[in-house]
């Protein structure tokens, strides 16, 4: 359900489609800036384009904003990490029940849940989640017949229930009422990935033959009722499925290691599983249209969400207000506020240690591009959302895994 609220946006032209930014108080670099204005010059946005207060410089499209189309998609816009999200869930446990050392409770988790880029071979779904690859793999055999290109050596089943790398990962947080949480951001995996890949090809290969021009080749796009077009909806559409079930399975391994270390343990209705990267169709304005959310959370009325800060920082459970000026959307982070290189080159391992200095978490070279530091402040990308959602839940972590 939409709902018109005062809205705290800043709108700014671009000869097109009108922008519609939600940046008070955190940074737009310029690059990201072009990017927003490119998309608005395409002939087909519903609107306006909507920025969320995490935006940051993409490919072909601005990571923190949402894309509403009439009759066309841009595959690029949507990403290679088709369907990434988030997931959370509640437990019964306390700060009290956790030993001092959380050393060992991070290392039973990596060892429950494959992470990386690796195929892992030897770890296949469980009796209980085999129905649902069943229905996974019979519509990826089909895909897969028809764009033998989509074939990946990294099998489906393989990483199903696996974590990935980069800023994915798996954390165990306190909220403000020192009940513990399981939380966790991933994908889906090298398949998503080839999916993606195929089709932002494919698009590029149709403007071509079409002779049509555009302001950045990747917003190369397919046009509705096209072959390629229904193809690409399907299988975006199993990549979402097969994404929510990833992080379905994993948060029940994370889950299985509580229950083996704790007594009476047990979880709460108070869970969320939400893409951040995907497309959906949806009635806005009184119109249907495709909504292309890259790097963004749907907010409808009463919808509840997750926004995570950095490997340092707060994250928060939130519930949409349905604002219609957004899409009924909400950023889906805190957003980086430098390029990995960049961080890179800027924070040392000591400058790490000491942002992460609460979280038993990894501090080696290989995450320095995660570092808090290398994010938005998270306080002011609240702030300049709050008429999207209202905040349920204030999580700080003390575990923290990463690939």
């Amino acid at each position: 359900m939409e709902t018109k609220l005062e809205t705290q946006y800043e709108q700014f032209e671009t000869g097109a489609a009108p922008v519609k930014a939600w940046t008070r108080g955190v940074p737009i670099e310029d690059a990201a800036r072009r990017q927003v204005e490119n998309v608005a010059r395409l002939p087909f946005i519903h609107g306006h384009v909507a920025v969320m207060p995490d935006v940051h410089f993409g490919r072909g499209a601005t990571v923190g904003s949402v894309i509403p189309t009439k009759g066309a998609i841009i595959p690029a816009a949507v990403g290679v990490d088709i369907g990434c999200g988030m997931c959370a869930v509640k437990t019964s446990l306390t700060s009290h029940d956790l030993p001092e050392t959380l050393k060992p409770l991070r290392s039973a988790i990596e060892k429950a849940v494959p992470v990386g880029f690796g195929d892992y071979g030897d770890h296949v779904p469980k009796a209980s989640e085999k129905v649902w690859y069943q229905r996974l793999k019979e519509r990826y055999d089909l895909l897969q017949q028809q764009y033998p290109a989509v074939a990946t050596s990294k099998s489906p089943a393989r990483q199903l229930g696996t974590l990935g790398g980069g800023n994915h990962f798996i954390e165990v947080c306190l909220d403000q009422d020192d009940a513990v949480w399981v939380m966790l951001h991933s994908g889906s995996r090298g398949v998503g990935n080839r999916i993606g890949q195929h089709f932002i090809a494919a698009a590029k290969a149709e403007m071509e033959r079409l002779g049509v021009l555009l302001p950045d080749r990747d917003l190369a796009y397919l046009k509705e009722g096209s072959v390629l077009f229904d193809d690409y909806v399907d299988a975006v559409s199993w990549a979402q499925d097969y994404a929510r079930m990833n992080r379905a399975v994993m948060l029940e391994r994370v889950l299985d290691v509580l229950k083996a270390s704790f007594k009476d343990f047990a979880t709460s209705d108070h869970a969320v599983n939400c893409h951040h990267n995907y497309i959906a169709r949806e009635v806005h304005f009184g119109d249907k249209v495709w909504v292309t959310r890259k790097g963004a959370v749907s907010a409808q009325s009463g919808e509840l969400g997750i926004i995570p800060g950095s490997m340092g920082a707060k994250s928060f459970i939130v519930r949409g207000k349905g604002n219609a000026e957004s899409f009924c959307s909400c950023s889906h982070g805190a957003g980086r506020v430098m390029s990995r290189g960049a961080a890179k080159e800027r924070f040392s391992l000591e400058d790490h240690a000491l942002a992460t200095a609460h979280v038993e978490c990894r501090k080696d070279t290989g995450v320095i591009d995660e570092t808090p530091g290398a994010y938005k402040d998270i306080d002011a990308v609240m702030a300049a959302q709050s008429d999207l959602v209202e905040i349920v839940s204030t999580l700080r972590q003390v575990v923290c895994v990463k690939g």
